[in-house]
């Protein structure tokens, strides 16, 4: 029975051992094919086939700075904006997150989120995402030397707000969706008999994504699908939202350091990304924190038309009885003016 005993044991390690080695290998796969096939399948490009392009932009600072690699390592009230699976990450009993996300050409936009737990019935949220797009101002043409009269302000706005569910069917399986009211009014056209025409249009969004722990130390995946609707349409022509797959892995990649993690993580994410209106892409991501309290991140979006290099930080203490969480993303835009995040988190 020793015998039989320690045969099994040897087994048991000897394919645990397997199983690491081919999850490193598959991780440097992705790193040297992901951006080779990015970059041959970016002479084909999908461009202009959805609207309601504002539920594509990052959500969260955290995620943003780990350039938008998310569908694994998001958790809690953040990751209703990526995989709604992920709020049963958090082991807080409420959580809050809000952000500020300074875009291009002076627009801003706002997101926040919040989620209960309910015990063993699973984990409920409520997200929201708004807009600010600044002033705008309206123009028609006209038979003057200008060629065109003012009309006055246009106000263009866009919002959605969505409530979610998510549940560990096991203590390695988790599921999650979400249901959203998407909106965007893009002003009043002024016609040349002097009518108006609205142009908004409103209706559900759909997200949902699992993540599952195959038991190899903190190795996950899972995937993620956001924006699954009908067509919306203004006129004539009707469109679809932005309606994005995604899949990823993540770890940290401390579980092979031994006794050097025990304050120190590095977590890493690939996530392959199958758009609607774009060619596949390849976002990584990592986190480096220390002792919890400290964390540096970086990111890259490959294939993507305008960002590219993510970095960001943040910090973690307990404030006035609340976990309370800062986080700074910087992003290239390329051609345009690097966007800025901030975002805040408290969980009790």
């Amino acid at each position: 029975m020793l015998l039989l005993d320690k045969k099994i044991h040897g087994r048991f390690f000897q394919t645990n051992k397997i199983m690491i080695t081919k999850i490193r290998i598959f991780i440097l796969a992705i790193f040297l094919l992901g951006p080779a096939n990015t970059k041959l399948s970016a002479e084909i490009k999908k461009v202009a086939q959805s609207g309601y392009q504002f539920l594509k932009i990052d959500a969260d600072a955290r995620a943003a700075a780990m350039g938008g690699a998310f569908t694994i390592l998001g958790r809690g009230a953040s990751s209703m904006f990526y995989n709604p699976a992920g709020m049963t990450e958090n082991t807080a009993s409420i959580d809050f997150f809000t952000t500020q996300t300074n875009w291009l050409s002076d627009i801003s936009y706002y997101t926040l989120g919040i989620t209960k737990k309910l015990g063993n019935i699973g984990v409920i949220g409520f997200s929201m995402h708004a807009s600010d797009y600044g002033e705008i101002i309206g123009t028609q043409v006209a038979d003057n030397t200008d060629g065109f009269v003012e009309t006055g302000n246009v106000e263009v706005e866009a919002s959605a707000m969505g409530i979610s569910f998510a549940k560990s069917l096991t203590d390695r399986f988790s599921v999650g969706g979400q249901v959203k009211f998407v909106s965007q009014n893009l002003g009043k056209t002024l016609m040349p008999n002097g009518a108006e025409k609205s142009n908004k249009t409103d209706g559900l969004a759909y997200d949902f994504g699992t993540i599952y722990y195959p038991g190899i130390k903190s190795f996950r995946f899972g995937m993620g699908v956001r924006n699954f609707s009908k067509n919306f349409k203004y006129e004539d022509d009707s469109f679809p939202l932005p309606l994005t797959f995604t899949i990823g892995v993540a770890m940290d990649i401390m579980d092979f350091f031994g006794n050097f993690g025990e304050k120190n993580n590095l977590l890493f994410e690939v996530d392959a990304v199958h758009p609607i209106d774009y060619t596949e892409r390849v976002n990584i991501g990592f986190e480096y924190g220390y002792n919890k309290m400290l964390f540096l991140r970086g990111g890259y979006k490959f294939n993507h038309d305008t960002e590219g290099l993510s970095l960001g930080l943040g910090f973690s203490l307990r404030l006035l009885g609340f976990m309370t969480n800062l986080s700074y993303s910087f992003n290239d835009a390329g051609d345009f003016s690097p966007v800025n995040r901030i975002s805040i988190n408290l969980s009790l």
